[in-house]
């Protein structure tokens, strides 16, 4: 299912658009940094 909130960082909806902009910016840095590891190990 495609997101249309804007706040899903791969374009599906994850429930993000339940968040608060505090727990949504928490969320975010988390997955960025998760990224930003997988990238390394690559």
């Amino acid at each position: 299912m495609s997101c249309t909130c804007g706040r899903s960082p791969t374009g599906k909806c994850v429930g993000w658009h339940k968040l608060s902009e505090a727990d949504y910016e928490i969320k975010k840095s988390a997955w960025e940094a998760k990224q930003a590891a997988k990238t390394e190990a690559a």
